[in-house]
């Protein structure tokens, strides 16, 4: 009985992943980051928490490669009322309502948390830099490209979504980062084993049922 089939499939199946994972498309084009620009300027027009000039700048140094953001968060420890409804919510409660919108979105841009962690303890080390929040969590989000990250930023439909976030954290700081040393396995390696897995199973599968 011919099982090899099982392997052009699972091949499939990984080129369908690499295709949603991985950026194709190369840097961005002055082109797009001009038109990209427009976009989030017109749909985020409250500069005070984000400066134009430093994601027009992050985006004109793109090199067409996945990326990381860093971002450090502080959730209020109070009460805090919906964007909606004005009713006094748990903080928590409130980001749910931004986190639903942006992460589903994210996911589809071949993005995704690749680690998010609450503060457990004081500070262990810090000097030379002015007193901080004290910090409730962090996130390190992998963004496939600089492109994807501008699109939704550009997202209109985030408008309101971002409004939960701005009640829930009073403050937080990002910035990109690009791992120099990354002992987690990255899910092309993960996804490529499972799937390999996956059908050496089936094969064998096949194969005893031909005997029976």
């Amino acid at each position: 009985m011919d099982t090899f089939w099982v392997w052009g499939v699972a091949l499939a199946v990984y080129g369908l992943f690499l295709a949603w994972y991985v950026n194709w498309r190369g840097p961005l084009k002055p082109k797009e980051i001009d038109d990209l620009m427009a976009r989030i300027r017109a749909h985020n027009p409250d500069t005070d928490r984000n400066d134009p000039a430093v994601v027009r700048s992050f985006l004109e140094a793109d090199d067409g490669r996945e990326f990381f953001m860093l971002n450090l968060v502080r959730v209020a420890s109070t009460e805090v009322a919906d964007p909606v409804t004005g009713q006094m919510r748990p903080a928590r409660a409130v980001m749910d309502g931004y986190t639903r919108v942006f992460l589903p979105a994210l996911f589809r841009r071949g993005g995704h948390p690749a680690i998010a962690a609450r503060k457990i303890g004081p500070y262990v080390d810090a000097w030379g830099v002015e007193p901080g929040p004290e910090w409730t969590l962090i996130g390190y989000m992998r963004y496939r490209s600089r492109r994807d990250l501008a699109i939704l930023v550009a997202d209109p439909r985030f408008g309101g979504a971002h409004d939960f976030k701005f009640a829930a954290m009073p403050q937080t700081f990002s910035f990109p980062t690009r791992p120099v040393i990354m002992t987690l396995a990255s899910p092309r390696h993960w996804v490529g084993l499972s799937i390999a897995l996956i059908a050496a199973l089936a094969q064998i599968a096949l194969l005893m049922g031909a005997l029976d």
